[in-house]
């Protein structure tokens, strides 16, 4: 089986680096000569959605600059449909959300990007301020549900480089329903006990690449829901966090399935989880099928290999019937580390449709310097080379 990076993957990298080399010959609109103002204090959201639609009537290639300096900015929604092939947000500064949550709260995201072809963001900074929300949300007040910093729907041809994304309200960076996505260098830092401030999102998507990022957060580091395929994930590190996971699944009866993903060359630090696959102990048409985990460090982790369909945070409202998610054909291979529990394996599978094609490969995890353990319920699969712990398949 080749598990070398697939050929799509190569060809979007070759793509972008094509797309790099070539600004020089863009048409450049700074934001500033739209009336942005770089104090932090003037509201330059209207200053961003000229200079958007400047760039997007342009036939040309285009970039949108935004020099350094602190922008004010309320929720904005970049519409696709741009005569412009392509264009690049060069990001030198910091676009900062308004110091009351309730006015970026009410809003689904900071920055959408939707039906775009093309569009690039590099460097700068997000900041979206949301320390003062989650307090509310602690307190049990009436709060807001909160925005996504950054989100691209339905589109394509997408990068994101070097971009720091600070204090999500909620997710940090959504892909969803889109195709050819190039994530790199991208950090993420926010609080380990932030709610529902995951990382980076990729539902209903294909060809999606997330290399060389640093998250920080206060649930998934990386989420991946129904319809994703293809996606590659490559030397990122997590922690805090809840790890990498598939899902949450069985939402919905009717669900897209999760297929061709490979996880390599990861490191999680303290985290809640590593490599997790998780799924409502309720019916769907899901599942989740050809998942390559390869080459991870567990550093102190809770549930470094963990399988849950019986998933129900909090145990709240918990479906209580069987999970309708088919896994199969997963393969976990040099593996390696520590896990803060006894049990650093565990597959608890449907008893409906067991677990099957499981595979341990070259896995090395204790626990306090003490030998670990597995558990296993519904999954059948084999153990090849050294298993530490003991395998229970």
């Amino acid at each position: 089986m080749n598990l070398s990076r697939p050929s799509h993957s190569i060809i979007l990298i070759l793509f972008f680096m094509l797309a790099i080399n070539s600004t020089s010959a863009l048409t450049k609109y700074n934001v500033l000569n739209f009336g942005a103002k770089p104090n932090g204090k003037t509201d330059s959201t209207k200053a961003f959605l000229m200079a958007w639609k400047a760039a997007c009537t342009s036939a040309d290639s285009t970039i949108i600059y935004v020099p350094k300096g602190r922008y004010l900015l309320g929720s904005m929604a970049f519409q696709g449909g741009c005569k412009s092939p392509q264009i690049i947000f060069r990001i030198d500064g910091t676009l900062v959300a308004p110091q009351d949550y309730r006015v970026l709260g009410k809003s689904t995201d900071l920055l959408s990007f939707e039906g775009v072809n093309g569009v690039s963001i590099l460097g700068g900074a997000l900041d979206a301020k949301g320390p003062s929300l989650w307090a509310c949300k602690a307190s049990h007040s009436n709060c807001p549900s909160g925005a996504t910093t950054l989100s691209f729907t339905n589109s394509k041809n997408i990068r994101i480089r070097s971009l720091l994304s600070l204090n999500s309200q909620m997710f940090h960076i959504v892909i969803n329903g889109c195709e050819n996505v190039n994530v790199q260098g991208v950090r993420i830092i926010v609080a380990g006990n932030s709610p529902n401030t995951d990382g980076i999102h990729v539902q209903l998507s294909k060809n999606v690449n997330i290399i060389k990022c640093s998250i920080k957060t206060g649930d998934d580091c990386i989420s991946i829901g129904p319809g994703t395929k293809n996606l590659w994930v490559e030397q990122v590190t997590c922690g805090p966090g809840h790890g990498i996971s598939i899902g949450s699944l069985a939402k919905d009866l009717k669900e897209e399935g999760v297929q061709n993903i490979t996880v390599k060359k990861t490191i999680f630090f303290g985290t809640q989880n590593g490599l997790r696959i998780k799924s409502w102990a309720r019916p769907s048409t899901g599942f989740v099928q050809g998942i390559r985990f390869m080459d991870s460090l567990m550093i102190n982790v809770q549930n470094p290999i963990v399988i849950d369909q019986n998933y129900c945070p909090h145990n709240l409202n918990c479906p209580n019937q069987v999970s309708g998610i088919k896994i199969k054909d997963i393969i976990y291979e040099g593996i390696r580390g520590t896990s803060s529990t006894q049990v650093a394996i565990k597959f608890d599978c449907s008893l409906k449709n067991p677990c099957t094609g499981i595979r341990l490969q070259n896995i090395n995890l204790s626990y306090l310097n003490k030998p670990a353990q597995s558990s296993c319920s519904n999954v059948r699969g084999k153990t090849l080379n050294l298993v530490r712990p003991e395998s229970c398949l």
